[in-house]
């Protein structure tokens, strides 16, 4: 992802409501163009649903997916503002799909926030010793970068759509907020895998 100057990336999220991330991704979209940029996250839906961030959301629906004969399961909370939204066909195929995206890609984690620092710590020197010998700015630019793809891999709202891999899964909420008009958010999730920690190692 493009560089874009922190003074620009301000501006637009004070036009959007949108996060940094998104607003950064916006820009790379559409050149740099702030007017484009709030467009654009208008159409995913990210603008809306930065608008609502602090709306409740108590409402909702845990739903669930089934995968390989019974050896495999979900169960996912995702809440909205209400129940009439909550029953929508829409808000339904929207949590059948997080459920599914849990089954196939196996987040450890719904944000980046919720991964213990001791795991990002870990990643950290792994990555460090990967680049030993090189000069420390480019060390810890290869640390950053290596650091932002395991959060793209391991964080569910980060990770790309497996439908869609141009969109992530934030980019696909973000999107039903614009069609339903509510706030909507992934409260929880598990995952269980058959005989997963009977090797006494503990599931994964």
């Amino acid at each position: 992802m493009a560089e874009f100057d922190a003074k620009l990336v301000k501006e637009l999220r004070d036009k959007s409501g949108a996060g940094v991330m998104d607003c950064k991704k916006a820009l790379a979209e559409t050149g740099g163009d702030p007017e484009k940029a709030v467009l654009w996250l208008r159409e995913k839906g990210i603008a809306q649903a930065a608008k609502r961030s602090g709306r409740v959301a108590s409402e909702g629906t845990v739903g669930t997916y089934i995968h390989a004969g019974g050896k495999l399961g979900v169960l996912v909370e995702v809440n909205c503002e209400s129940d009439f939204v909550a029953k929508t066909p829409e808000f339904q195929t929207l949590v059948k799909e997080i459920a599914m995206q849990i089954a196939a890609a196996n987040p450890r984690c719904l944000r980046r926030e919720d991964l213990p620092p001791e795991v990002i710590s870990q990643e950290r020197q792994i990555y460090a010793s990967q680049s030993a010998g090189k000069p420390e700015p480019i060390v810890n630019k290869i640390v950053e970068g290596k650091l932002e793809k395991f959060y793209r891999e391991v964080c569910l709202v980060e990770q790309s759509y497996v439908r869609d891999p141009n969109r992530t899964i934030s980019d696909l909420v973000g999107e039903y907020v614009g069609k339903l008009g509510e706030k909507i958010e992934i409260r929880r999730f598990m995952r269980y895998q058959l005989g997963e920690g009977l090797d006494g190692k503990g599931a994964v």
